[in-house]
């Protein structure tokens, strides 16, 4: 069987059977028996199918002759003919409109995925024309590159938290040996004994100082990675729906540039009316993101004056010594630090 051939089917009963030849395009790199049994796949979907009596199987496609139709009742055999129970009629009315609905809904994706991927490609080659908010894409250049740099510090601010706190570990454990030793070493007990208490002082400071960078830390990671992102993700979909407006207006202008006869009257007039709801949904989301990016920026103005301000006092306050104002900046921040042994919170915290 040559790829490509076309042939027609017909009942076993016809006396042409033997001659005819089948209507669907036998695809390339398939050969005619599995062709065959995927009608046969087919039929017998058709057969368990709710309430088939009067479908048929149409081999031409859409426009094709009447020779190329097989009554499913014949398939079905003569039992198909009587009809079922009322109840039984309801059950196959409800799953035939779900079936229905599931299948518009697949049309209507594919169709606007179709359209979305074909004006997304013109632009790219510079065939079409897309929308710009000069004003609003400029402010959204600005919160991407913000939200770079603000990882950058988000990401320095965690190693330096983590080098410090490597730090005050070793010092705590030095004082202990300083301590330890001064125990043991009665000609060296008050200079051993000295250093211990210096090792526990800066110890203490260390720690303290490590609640008010962790305060930061976390302050900037909120900041980047919730409220930022949160903006950023309705950004995304203000531009699918700017696609999707452009995708439907080029539609609209491709058909109005054609002829005016009734059948395109009535694709323009659709294609009118889906311009209308693509365009109503890019003004709503392009309303939500300059709202977003209004309240976005007095958000960080806020965080950022606090946090910076608590990290200088606290930095300023620890490498100066001075441990009241270091304690001072924590209360001021109403920063509150736990125990030692205390890193998981207990189940009624929890609770």
């Amino acid at each position: 069987m040559v790829a490509g051939q076309r042939v027609k089917l017909l009942s076993e009963s016809d006396p042409k059977f033997e001659q005819a030849t089948f209507t669907p395009l036998v695809p390339s790199g398939y050969d005619l028996k599995t062709v065959l049994w995927c009608y046969e796949d087919l039929q017998q979907v058709m057969v368990s199918g709710p309430n088939l009596n009067e479908t048929s199987i149409v081999s031409g496609g859409y426009g094709g002759t009447a020779e190329g139709i097989i009554p499913t009742s014949s398939i079905k055999g003569s039992n198909m003919h009587h009809s079922s129970s009322s109840s039984s009629m309801t059950a196959d009315d409800m799953t035939r409109g779900v079936a229905v609905e599931k299948l518009d809904s697949m049309k209507k994706w594919g169709l606007n995925t179709y359209k979305c991927t074909k004006q997304m490609i013109s632009e790219r080659f510079g065939r079409g024309s897309r929308t710009v908010d000069m004003e609003l894409e400029a402010q959204i250049e600005v919160l991407r590159d913000t939200k770079r740099k603000y990882e950058n510090v988000l990401r320095l601010a965690r190693a330096l938290t983590n080098h410090f706190y490597n730090m005050v570990q070793t010092q705590q454990a030095l004082g202990d040996t300083f301590a330890d030793l001064s125990q043991k070493s009665p000609e060296l007990r008050d200079e051993f004994g000295f250093n211990a208490e210096t090792q526990k002082l800066l110890c203490k400071n260390g720690e303290t100082l490590l609640g008010a960078v962790n305060f930061f830390v976390s302050s900037i990671n909120t900041l980047v990675n919730k409220t930022m992102e949160d903006t950023l993700m309705t950004i995304k979909m203000y531009e699918n729906a700017r696609l999707e407006f452009d995708a439907y207006r080029s539609d609209l202008e491709e058909l109005s540039l054609g002829p005016r006869d009734a059948v395109t009257m009535a694709r323009i007039d659709a294609a009118q009316q889906q311009y209308q709801v693509h365009k109503e949904k890019y003004e709503r989301f392009r309303s939500d993101v300059i709202i977003k990016l209004k309240f976005l920026e007095e958000n960080k103005v806020k965080v950022m004056h606090k946090q910076l301000l608590l990290f200088h006092n606290a930095i300023s306050a620890y490498f100066a010594g001075n441990q009241q104002q270091l304690e001072q900046t924590l209360k001021q921040f109403n920063i509150k630090l736990r125990p030692p042994g205390a890193d998981k919170p207990s189940w009624l915290e929890e609770q």
